[in-house]
């Protein structure tokens, strides 16, 4: 390779390019530093407003939890309005219950009593329908059953209807 005239910048390695020194005789030229290459985990780091949790803060136990697709998206939707991940709201919010377990407690008795007076409101539906069969079987084949029957099947109708319509109207209230 020929070496370079004096005063120059050094062997032309790629179409005219100065290697290592300025190739103008204007005297030293500032030496741009490249800019430090960022690592994602450096920028990570550098934009977080927070230092990182100690061993003792950190979460090392992992809980399996089943959602069928209402309740996923309710619970994804919760979490994006707190800003916050999926796992991290579903530890914040049972752990926020689990400070306060009178509260939590209630809310979930509620609905498992609330589940429980419907099955009991649809079970006594299923008894009432049985006995309006058999009335109107009754009726078909030319009997005549007697009032305080018919008063009883009667009544029975409309308390069902009612436990029917409380249970409806407190979870409506719980929504």
């Amino acid at each position: 390779m020929a070496r370079p005239a004096p005063g120059v910048a050094g062997a032309d390695r790629s179409q005219g390019a100065p290697v290592h020194q300025a190739a103008t005789e204007g005297g030293s030229q500032p030496e741009e530093k490249p800019a430090p290459r960022r690592t994602r985990r450096a920028t990570k780091n550098a934009s977080r407003k927070r230092p990182p949790k100690t061993a003792a803060d950190k979460r090392s136990y992992v809980c399996s939890v089943r959602l069928n697709d209402t309740e996923k998206s309710l619970l994804a939707t919760a979490a994006a309005a707190a800003r916050t991940s999926l796992p991290a709201f579903l530890a914040r919010s049972a752990l926020a219950a689990a400070r306060d377990p009178e509260h939590a407690v209630g809310a979930i008795a509620g609905e498992r009593e609330l589940i429980s007076e419907l099955f009991a409101a649809r079970r006594h539906l299923g008894h009432v329908g049985n006995n309006l069969n058999q009335l109107t079987r009754a009726v078909n084949s030319g009997d005549q059953p007697g009032d305080a029957h018919l008063d009883a099947v009667l009544t029975a109708v409309r308390r069902a209807t009612g436990r029917v319509q409380a249970a409806t109207d407190r979870l409506l209230e719980h929504r």
